[in-house]
């Protein structure tokens, strides 16, 4: 049975993975900040050496989008400085392998057509800039998988689906931009195809392959269509108004077009892939 040692776990990740553990055979040990800094590579050593692992779910990151843009240094040392310690720390654990979560925010948005994983990167944001920083510092390790995500939200946490939740309770008119343009992504989807991949590859069914791959639910929508379908599934009354980006001002740039192609991630791995709108009234489902 799998040692596996997720960090950042009080995310919308972590807390997902935790919350689906018991469907698969492995033994599952969850930290965040307080219990372990990863930032720190002696604790990770130290932790490790207490704690035995065969598989690391890198979880933590530095995640305000909009706040990175003036804590450049800070969102660096988290999204590029643990992604450096766990590269240094499979180095010297040759049995430990890494599953790092990434951003379609690498990426300029500037191609109309699904997003492969050798696509032109150009992050427009600190954000995007600081997570491709940490890609970088795993990639082309042979025990290192990257899954770039999107649009992530969950019944835990912070996210777009509970913040729309909330003001549609409280406001009669939204505005919301219509030209960003990608594919909403329940954190409990990727949970589970996270742990199908480890218990598929612990049973012999699969390898493990390194490298760089794509995960979001399957779908394309603007955040006007996301909010629009929110607003459906909760009965709400609320005008839903299309804007355009330049109409919303914020201190981050975001791509204009974000939708990841997840074939290959499905032809490697067999992961399901979820239409977003079925994830999404799922959710909602167990919100209310």
């Amino acid at each position: 049975m799998s040692k596996v040692l997720v960090i950042g776990a009080d995310g919308q990740l972590g807390r997902e993975i935790k919350k689906i553990r018991k469907r698969y055979r492995m033994n599952l040990m969850f930290t965040d900040v307080d219990l372990l800094d990863a930032t720190s590579l002696k604790e990770l050593k130290n932790y490790l050496a207490k704690h035995p692992a065969d598989y690391l779910i890198n979880c933590a990151a530095y995640t305000d989008v909009d706040a990175a843009e003036k804590n450049e240094k800070e969102a660096m040392r988290i999204n590029r400085g643990i992604p450096a310690n766990l590269s240094e720390l499979m180095d010297s654990e040759r049995s430990l392998r890494v599953i790092h979560i990434s951003t379609d925010y690498v990426f300029p948005g500037d191609l109309a057509r699904p997003l492969q994983e050798d696509d032109p990167t150009g992050p427009l944001s600190v954000y995007g800039k600081s997570k491709l920083a940490g890609e970088r510092e795993l990639m082309g390790h042979p025990r290192a998988l990257i899954i770039r995500t999107s649009w992530l939200y969950s019944v835990f946490g912070h996210n777009f689906v509970k913040s729309m939740i909330q003001r549609m309770k409280q406001r009669t008119d939204l505005r919301i931009v219509y030209d960003q343009i990608g594919t909403p992504t329940s954190a409990e989807d990727l949970a589970q195809a996270i742990l199908q991949i480890i218990s598929d590859v612990d049973s012999d069914m699969l390898a493990f392959e390194a490298g760089v791959f794509h995960y979001s639910n399957s779908g394309v929508c603007s955040w006007y269509d996301f909010a629009m379908e929110i607003c459906r599934l909760i009965g709400c009354k609320t005008r839903i108004i299309p804007i355009e980006s330049s109409g919303f001002p914020q201190p981050a740039r975001r791509p204009l077009y974000s939708v990841l192609n997840k074939s290959l991630i499905q032809e490697v791995y067999g992961v399901k892939v979820p239409h977003w709108r079925q994830s999404l009234e799922t959710c909602i489902h167990n919100l209310l």
